[in-house]
């Protein structure tokens, strides 16, 4: 019985499952973002920048020796900024739709970030033209028995849950639709940059169910109660200009002709990010978030803590010494 409950807990959470178990192991035990790929799918893929940069790409499936289709992208930007990872949706045939296959390999690609030493910056982008995510699998959720929905959506929210729990930023780059699901991701990133042409909203009250991976609870953070119940009430789809106007979205950019603009700038962001503390900026954005959820006395209590952490590290020192000889400092995250 007890290890039927743990095969249970680890197909229904395996995100969950694999982070205690890491913490079980111990660091040293830890793979990096490049060790874990490699031993997923050792299959090297080769893919254009588009951004002046090159990739180091990796296929990312739960078993090298299947045929599973890659539905979930993982590539390392190769980059005079270090450590940028993009992370993209690969399933046109159904506009991203959030199957199983999907999230599954959404889970691992989270582990292997989190437990990555070289990972500053995560990218959320697609590879389908106009499109970010069209939302849950229905084709899919319709063949499920009742009894299978519940634990389904559970998977997904704790997927989109572990994201926004990643200790480094994490940047949307919405470039097309982000419908349910979809938009229920980009919520669960640090910040979203949209194209003025993408078309966002919570639309599940069309379908006679609400939001179920989060939505109900970070839409309101961002754009106030009642403006997220009449987004939610009304199943309201906005352009990413709209978004921008009322805090959804930090930035709304003109769309190009190759469709990707919002990828470029999240990348121009996260050059900016990437050239930073390492540790830093993962004690500022514990702060923040850890912070945002309680009193003020308490906030500054979390953010002296978080101070602490940093004041004994190398590139503390390194910081100092660069400025001191007016050149830009090389952080090593240590």
């Amino acid at each position: 019985p007890d290890n039927q409950k743990i095969r249970l807990w680890y197909q229904y959470y395996p995100t969950m499952f694999s982070s205690l178990l890491f913490r079980r192991m111990g660091n040293s035990l830890r793979p990096s973002l490049r060790d874990y790929s490699r031993k997923q799918a050792p299959q090297l893929m080769s893919t254009p920048a588009g951004v002046g940069a090159s990739y180091s790409a990796f296929k990312l499936t739960r078993s090298s020796s299947t045929d599973t289709p890659v539905d979930f992208e993982v590539k390392e930007l190769q980059d005079d900024a270090p450590g940028i990872v993009v992370f993209a949706f690969n399933r046109p045939e159904v506009k991203n739709a959030l199957g199983r296959n999907l999230v599954a390999q959404m889970e691992s690609a989270i582990i292997s970030a989190r437990n990555s030493r070289d990972t500053r910056v995560v990218i959320l982008r697609s590879n389908v033209p106009g499109v970010f995510c069209a939302g849950a699998d229905l084709k899919e959720r319709k063949t499920m028995k009742e009894e299978e929905v519940g634990p389904a959506v559970a998977r997904g929210r704790q997927a989109m849950t572990d994201l926004s729990e990643l200790p480094v930023p994490v940047i949307a780059a919405i470039d097309g639709v982000a419908l349910g699901g979809g938009l229920e991701i980009a919520l669960a990133c640090d910040m979203r940059i949209m194209a003025n042409n993408a078309k966002v909203g919570l639309v599940e009250t069309r379908l006679a169910i609400i939001p179920g991976a989060g939505g109900t609870q970070r839409l309101p953070r961002l754009v106030g109660i009642a403006r997220a119940k009449e987004l939610i009430f009304c199943a309201k789809v906005l352009s990413g200009k709209e978004a921008q106007d009322i805090g959804l979205a930090e930035y709304a950019v003109e769309q190009n002709e190759a469709g990707d603009a919002a990828y470029h700038r999240a990348v121009e962001i996260a050059r900016e990010i990437a050239n930073k503390g390492p540790v830093a900026i993962k004690q500022a954005k514990k702060a923040i978030n850890t912070g945002a959820q309680t009193d003020l006395s308490t906030a500054l209590k979390v953010e002296e803590s978080c101070y602490a952490q940093v004041i004994p590290t190398e590139d503390r020192i390194e910081g100092l010494k660069a400025f001191q000889e007016k050149r830009q400092p090389r952080y090593k995250g240590k």
